[in-house]
């Protein structure tokens, strides 16, 4: 499914952490569902890639996952695509790739 051990390619944003993901809508649950060989997270949301609805549902997900606010979360490039580019305010590349290596430990 995916390495436990895996780099997430977490890069320094402007003012927080950086991170490229995947997004399969329309799926059963709403869940970060591993990590591909490149280092890009995927994650299923179970709303369609409609009015951004999906976008929308990928940060109410990264936001409980990381423990931050919705407001910090930003899709900086991507919005109509599923590959997309995440920042976190306020958060290092460190601690979003802890809180999420956690959360998938946890899983």
């Amino acid at each position: 499914m995916f390495a436990r051990k895996k780099s997430y390619h977490f890069h320094d944003g402007r003012h927080g952490a950086a991170f490229t993901v995947r997004v399969i809508p329309r799926a059963s649950r709403n869940e970060i569902a591993g990590v591909l060989p490149d280092g890009t997270i995927r994650i299923r949301v179970t709303a369609p890639p409609v009015e951004g609805k999906a976008n929308q549902a990928v940060i109410q997900l990264l936001a409980r996952i990381l423990n931050v606010r919705p407001s910090q979360i930003e899709i900086v490039a991507g919005h109509k695509g599923r590959d997309k580019i995440i920042t976190v305010l306020n958060l290092t590349p460190q601690e979003a790739e802890n809180r999420i290596r956690s959360h998938l430990n946890n899983a």
